[in-house]
């Protein structure tokens, strides 16, 4: 052989040794040496478990907590350790049936795998837990994780807070990059949801060695693959808790909603939507349950209306189109206008008008007089130099947009509505392409297809109030150890009404409003020694009846925001199907401003007027009709549910007897088989003649 083939020769067998000793060498340090590989490769005889952090705390504008963070526990297994479990005992704990124990398995190994660990019974009970804790050798791969919990000091705020629930699929595909797993817990809404990546903190990861009987034996090299938790943020709100718990109060057993803004920062000092619920229902061991029964309640308690619902706003609406008015100059504050019952302008004697006689600007406002705003309306629209009225729409929906109408605001909530300024195309297509004013006047007076979130009306009182200016409205105020992710920056931009509206015009309308408080339509809830500007609002409203569309009592509006001068507090309220706006929502507005400003009630009359409202029950008509539908049904299940344990009790009864009849004596009678007849209905799913002769009648 060549010299130099002998010299290639050797050259490849250094080579394949090389590759040889580096392989070898690797093996040893992936099976040896290294235990970060080791981890990976003896996964069985470790256990990874996740540390929940505390979620940020949440506290009103006086730093009192809305709600804290509690230890509960949660019931976690890993379905490929689990053999050999007593069964039996685990579901007579846990107060399910073996069925269930099944389907809980299979949906688990589904979800997240046999081998890693699932939540098999969220946030335990004290009691039990402390059961479980005495049994849990007996169930060989379930054991029992601590996790932070929320409770509600204050048992109020339920909308605006939220509420957690643990993520499913579709969750953890839309945040497949934030690390979340199968058992942990998000914001669902409220602020729980907006300000989740700040409230929720950073898991941390604890691995501890099992032994061969799977029981945990200490850290896995001593802690050093092991990561720290990190708590959320606190977020400080505007919110004043005392205020909330006032307006929760107020509107116990009706249906609607109440803002209040600090007009000077946008801040929410509270936002009521009723029905309400404690936010306690929604943490616990319970919290599935009360969940099915919120959701099935006709009032629709999940549904925050403050920016939820949109409401055509009625007369509140006045307000703006007066402001227009005004700065087109089709008016000035001089201007009268005469009402005889109703309005001329176009034929039709509509819209009607509370009070006859001639006003000025400042009195038409006060006695929120139809004809002189549907006068208002028609003239803007009927400007010769706009071309006719599809122009002119839009010049005055441009004007209507600053306020912040027919667009979402931007609270710090989610599932805000952005209301409805109808525009030329919307009625070009029932009108033909001309149309007129007269088609579309009632959107002078807030009805028609004019539609408004309370929030956006909340914020037009506090643009008001400020001549012409607003900052976004939000309830977060600021967030401990700072804005990492600018959440709050959209907060601190000021945005303006358009630019030809001068000081002088929110001075007559301010005028306006002061004197419906003074003597005008809300006289009677003028406040003692405060100077509050409002306005009045009664909606028309329709619902569906048994396929008909049926016109059902008003809805009650009121807009304001005091003192005058500085001010501190801008409000909106309504109060559905409650009649006129001077009827209930303005007594219940100007309860609300008197404790903001005052911190209390003051004299006898204001305080019984506290208590009759906070007892009137104000429930809509065809709210009535659902919930008196839901109530029977749930009776009818219950009683069906009763006859059918009282059936399987009494065969499982003579089944016994039957089984141990060398027991019986001779001389006694053989046992019979109760049944109940076919035929025979419960008592409690019947309606005696009085419930079925009641008549529903309507609450005023």
């Amino acid at each position: 052989m060549s010299a130099y083939n002998q010299s290639r020769s050797r050259v490849i067998q250094i080579i394949f040794a090389a590759v040889f000793v580096v392989i070898v060498a690797q093996l040893i340090n992936l099976q040896i040496f290294s235990p970060k590989y080791r981890l990976a490769a003896e996964s069985n005889a470790i256990y990874r478990k996740v540390i929940y952090p505390d979620r940020g705390i949440i506290f009103d504008r006086k730093k009192r907590s809305l709600l804290e963070n509690t230890i509960m526990f949660d019931l976690v297994v890993t379905p490929s350790e689990s053999k050999a479990v007593d069964t039996l005992t685990l579901c007579n704990l846990l107060n399910i049936d073996t069925a269930e124990y099944k389907k809980r398995m299979r949906e688990i190994i589904f979800k997240n795998t046999s081998v890693r660990s699932s939540v098999f019974e969220p946030l335990l009970s004290p009691e039990l837990y402390a059961k479980l804790n005495e049994n849990m050798y007996k169930f060989p791969g379930f054991i029992l994780s601590e996790r932070s919990a929320r409770i509600y000091p204050y048992n109020t705020a339920a909308n605006i807070l939220g509420y957690l629930n643990e993520v499913d699929t579709a969750f953890l595909r839309r945040h497949k990059d934030e690390g979340y797993e199968m058992g942990d817990y998000a914001g669902i809404t409220g602020l729980e949801k907006t300000y989740e990546k700040v409230l929720m903190g950073q898991r941390g990861i604890k691995r501890l060695i099992r032994d061969n009987k799977s029981r945990l034996q200490g850290s896995f090299e001593n802690g050093l693959y092991d990561t720290a938790q990190v708590a959320g943020k606190n977020l400080y709100l505007s919110l004043d808790v005392e205020l909330q718990q006032l307006g929760e109060k107020l509107m116990a057993n009706k249906v609607g909603s109440i803002v209040a803004i600090d007009p000077r920062t946008g801040g929410i000092l509270c936002m009521i939507s009723a029905p309400t619920y404690n936010p306690n229902y929604l943490t616990g061991s319970e919290r599935s349950k009360h969940i099915r029964e919120l959701a099935l309640d006709p009032r629709l308690p999940f549904n925050n209306r403050a920016i939820g619902n949109k409401y055509s706003p009625g007369s509140t609406f006045k307000t703006v189109s007066g402001i227009i008015g005004l700065t087109e100059g089709v008016i000035n504050e001089r201007t009268t206008v005469t009402c005889n019952g109703a309005f001329q302008g176009c034929g039709t004697g509509k819209p009607k008008c509370l009070d006859r006689g001639t006003f000025n600007f400042k009195e038409a406002i006060a006695h929120s007089d139809n004809t002189y705003f549907s006068t208002v309306y028609k003239r803007i629209l009927d400007q010769p130099r706009y071309g006719g009225a599809d122009s002119a729409l839009t010049v005055f929906n441009k004007y209507a947009s600053t306020f912040g109408l027919g667009n979402k605001l931007g609270i710090d909530l989610p599932s805000e509505k952005k209301g409805n300024l109808p525009v030329s195309s919307h009625y070009r297509k029932i009108f033909g392409q001309k149309w007129y004013s007269c088609n579309v006047i009632s959107n002078a007076i807030g009805q028609g297809e004019v539609e408004t979130t309370l929030l956006q009306l909340a914020n037009v009182m506090a643009i008001i109030a400020n001549k012409g200016w607003y900052y976004t409205p939000h309830v977060v105020d600021s967030i401990e150890g700072g804005d990492d992710y600018n959440m709050l920056d959209d907060f601190k931009v000021k945005h303006y009404t358009d630019k030809n509206i001068p000081d002088s015009i929110f001075d007559a309308v301010q005028d306006g409003m002061q004197a419906v408080v003074d003597y005008g339509t809300a006289a009677a809830s003028r406040i003692p020694d405060i100077v509050m500007c409002g306005k009045t609002g009664t909606v028309e409203n329709y619902a569906k009846i048994n396929g008909r569309m049926e016109k059902q009592q008003d809805h009650s509006f009121f807009g304001a925001f005091a003192p005058r001068d500085n001010p501190r507090i801008a409000i909106a309220v309504i109060c559905e199907n409650a009649g006129q706006g001077a009827w209930a929502a303005a007594p219940i507005a100007s309860l609300m401003v008197e404790k903001y400003l005052r911190d209390s009630i003051k004299g006898k009359e204001r305080q019984d007027k506290l208590e009759e409202f906070a007892k009137k029950s104000i429930i809509p008509y065809v709210m009535r009709l659902a919930m008196n539908k839901r109530d029977s049904l749930k009776q009818i299940r219950e009683t069906q549910l009763m006859l059918k344990r009282m059936n399987k009790e009494m065969n499982d009864s003579t089944d016994n007897d039957e089984n141990n009849e060398e027991d019986i004596k001779p001389s006694a009678p053989p046992p019979t088989k109760k049944t109940i007849p076919k035929n025979k209905k419960s008592d409690a799913a019947i309606l005696n003649d009085e419930r079925k002769n009641k008549k529903i009648t309507r609450t005023a």
